[in-house]
């Protein structure tokens, strides 16, 4: 005779999570799902992906999950919802999971704080050269405080030009407002509340004023490669440049050269094309704030990331419309 135990598996919905989340959210899975958990927590590959998701209802995926349109051909029938762990979703080709009648569902709303907290200090790191001075402390190479040594930027008065100002962007702006900075930002359209904040209507325009620029915008083909050897010589000499958005906006050749040049006098990046092989020549920038894409890494964001998630596949199996669907 089958336990009530198993029998209670036997009824609850499949979910395949191909990282280790938070414990909450974890214990929520286990609790509603008959939970696959790839507790290796490594990338699958794509015939991994395949192979783990036959059976399932539901697929609880992160920004290295690879869903392009041959795997989701492949997709076991028995898929009706992909819940991505982020607000990105590039990594996923909506148009063949609309052909198979698939919901993507994600999570725009969770990350908008911890990014712009790590945008902001990726703005004060870079512009008071926190990095170089880490380095030199741990070098044993300080010998006590100098009048000119690691001198950078006060970031009053400083012009911050925000590119694509959507949440995260405007929160971003929402923290300058502390600093006393002067906000200029270029979006698709207006804002009608952008704090104060002076629109331009070209990133051209944007990237004429600006002292400090900050990478917001969304990872699509019309941003993708924007930030480039062009785009950087509308900068001012001296000027500071910090990516939160995704690394593929920016041409790191002609990044990594404008900073060599001094006409970009240092920089702040926390993501990179083609993570985590990043270009080398990062490395050698001695005035490069690095961070390892943690832009959203604290437990207040992962606890409503995976909320946010389960409440979407919660939705789309119970035949409800899913709080944020991209499909």
């Amino acid at each position: 005779m089958t336990s009530p135990e198993a029998r209670n598996i036997l009824t609850k919905p499949k979910l395949l999570m191909t990282r280790v989340l938070s414990p909450v959210t974890i214990e929520r899975a286990r609790r509603d799902y008959d939970l696959d958990l790839n507790e290796a927590d490594v990338p699958f590959t794509p015939g991994e992906l395949v192979a783990r998701a036959a059976g399932k209802d539901a697929l609880l995926v992160a920004l290295a999950d690879r869903f392009g349109a041959d795997v989701i051909a492949r997709l076991d029938p028995s898929v009706k919802v992909i819940a991505t762990y982020s607000v990105g979703h590039e990594h996923i080709d909506l148009q063949a999971a609309k052909a198979r009648g698939i919901r993507v569902v994600y999570t725009p709303d969770a990350v908008t704080v911890a990014t712009a907290e790590i945008g902001f200090l990726l703005i004060l790191g870079a512009a008071r050269r926190a990095s170089e001075g880490e380095r030199l402390l741990r070098a044993k190479a300080w010998h006590g405080w100098q009048p000119m040594q690691l001198i950078g930027r006060r970031l009053d008065g400083k012009r911050l030009g925000i590119y694509g100002m959507g949440k995260i962007g405007q929160a971003i702006a929402k923290r300058a407002r502390g600093f006393d900075m002067d906000i200029h930002y270029f979006n698709r359209r207006p804002l009608d509340d952008a704090l104060g904040a002076t629109y331009h209507a070209t990133l051209d325009s944007l990237l004429a004023v600006t002292d400090i620029l900050c990478i917001a915008a969304p990872s699509t083909p019309e941003t993708r490669a924007s930030i480039n050897a062009a785009a950087l010589a509308k900068l001012k000499p001296g000027a500071i440049v910090t990516n939160i958005a995704r690394g593929d906006l920016v041409v790191d050749d002609d990044l990594i050269a404008a900073v060599k040049s001094g006409h970009i006098a240092h920089i702040g990046l926390d993501v990179y094309a083609n993570e985590p092989n990043i270009h080398p020549g990062y490395y050698d920038l001695e005035n490069a704030f690095l961070l390892p894409h943690m832009g959203t890494s604290v437990i207040e964001a992962r606890d409503e990331m995976g909320r946010d998630a389960l409440d979407n596949i919660d939705a789309v199996l119970a035949g409800r419309e899913p709080p944020t669907a991209l499909v």
